[in-house]
């Protein structure tokens, strides 16, 4: 690979829930500043807040099934001067309560940060209902909002506390369900509004987010055997973009794909195809979902059906370039 500060994709890599990660970051932050709060919609194993939820049992609050009621509750703490960490799956926060947090935490300018877990088609057997899909559309649209999804574990721990220390913006972090390969490292770098080259090229730009930025590395490997040079571009932060690394990876390349788990209709693509067509229009094509929802199945099984895996993203660079 050619890459610094990543596992070598060809050695077997240990697979681990990127929720995992932030729960581990939820922690440490929790011991960080006293300030750090947490409060749940009755799934507190689910979203891996659990751990927390035990250390700092006077810092926490269980609202039960109630997510509208969530988010208020997280707007009242931060008004207060706490940094409230507010989880459920994504397909109800935000899916359920995007109006509270559009009106009690966003229009308030208030630091609360929104963790969407289980967002994906990799959720798997619980379908299409749970298969939050238009996360991203919906948050990166909000005034003030930060979009973050990491795309491994470790980098879920590091966003996690990237974001406790953020106490001006509200966040949301989108976490996935199944275990997905830990490729980078404690020496991967991780700032919030920063995108990184993990894989340099000079034919075609593969900007990924997320659970789909391993998919373009495996992507890009093969495309160099066959004769196509790919930079991959993870982008974390979704909102606000990198535009700066974005726009002179694409300079350079003149082509480019974008692929994130999600739909591509105002999601991440889309936020990629903004920047470009009022900086540098060039050939581009998305890979995502395409105006339809999931099923349910076996998580794998559900990535290769809907074209989200590497040797999609393969595929589409040969279309593209020819």
């Amino acid at each position: 690979m050619k890459q610094m500060y990543l596992h070598d994709i060809h050695e077997k890599l240990d697979q681990e829930p990127i929720r995992t990660g932030f729960g581990r970051g939820l922690l440490q932050a929790g011991k960080d500043d006293e300030n750090v709060v947490a409060a749940c919609a009755d799934l507190t194993g689910s979203t891996q807040m659990a751990a927390f939820a035990e250390e700092f049992p006077n810092r926490f609050v269980q609202v039960g099934v109630a997510e509208q009621n969530l988010a208020t509750v997280g707007s009242g703490l931060a008004a207060m001067g706490k940094i409230p960490f507010v989880s459920s799956y994504a397909a109800f926060s935000p899916g359920r309560n995007w109006e509270q947090i559009r009106t009690t935490i966003c229009l308030n300018e208030q630091p609360v940060k929104v963790v969407g877990s289980h967002a994906g088609v990799s959720v798997g057997p619980d379908g299409a209902t749970h298969q939050m899909l238009e996360d991203i559309a919906l948050m990166r649209v909000l005034p003030h909002m930060v979009v973050i999804a990491p795309a491994d574990s470790i980098e879920a721990e590091k966003a996690t506390l990237a974001l406790a220390k953020d106490k001006k913006n509200p966040g949301y972090i989108r976490l996935a369900r199944e275990k997905t390969p830990v490729f980078t490292t404690e020496k991967t770098p991780f700032e919030i509004g920063k995108a990184y080259v993990l894989s340099p090229g000079k034919d075609l730009s593969i900007i990924t987010t997320g659970t789909m930025t391993y998919h373009g590395l495996l992507a890009a490997e093969a495309l160099y055997k066959d004769g196509i040079d790919a930079e991959v571009v993870h982008v974390p932060t979704i909102k606000p973009l990198d535009a700066a690394t974005i726009l002179t990876s694409v300079e350079k390349t003149g082509h480019v794909i974008t692929a994130e788990e999600g739909q591509i209709a105002a999601g991440f693509g889309s936020a990629i195809a903004e920047l470009l067509a009022e900086h540098h229009p060039v050939k581009m094509k998305r890979i995502g979902m395409r105006d339809r929802f999931g099923e349910s199945g076996n998580p794998d099984d559900l990535l290769e059906h809907f074209g989200l895996t590497a040797k999609h993203i393969s595929l589409a660079a040969h279309d593209l370039m020819a």
